[in-house]
């Protein structure tokens, strides 16, 4: 496993009231929510990316209000014609 190393400003845990450590799993979770509501990876490669099961996945998404389903309409229509 890689590791990325992110230097922040000690000011940015004192106004987050939050540990490095803490931050470190908003950040995660933070960057797996983005590149999985962009189409970049599957829900299971982000629950990984994110630390946590694919079940605490969805709830994530559900709480910040992230649709856990794509649905390309025009791909869909396509399917349904028969295409």
């Amino acid at each position: 496993m890689a590791n990325v190393t992110i230097e922040l400003p000690d000011e940015v845990y004192e106004a987050l009231r939050r540990s490095p450590s803490e931050v470190q799993k908003d950040l995660r979770l933070a960057a797996a929510i983005r590149w999985y509501s962009q189409g970049l990876i599957s829900q299971e490669r982000a629950a990984m990316a994110a630390g946590m099961d694919r079940t605490d996945f969805l709830m994530a998404l559900a709480r910040e209000k992230v649709d856990a389903l794509h649905v390309d309409l025009d791909q869909l229509a396509r399917e349904i014609a028969g295409e």
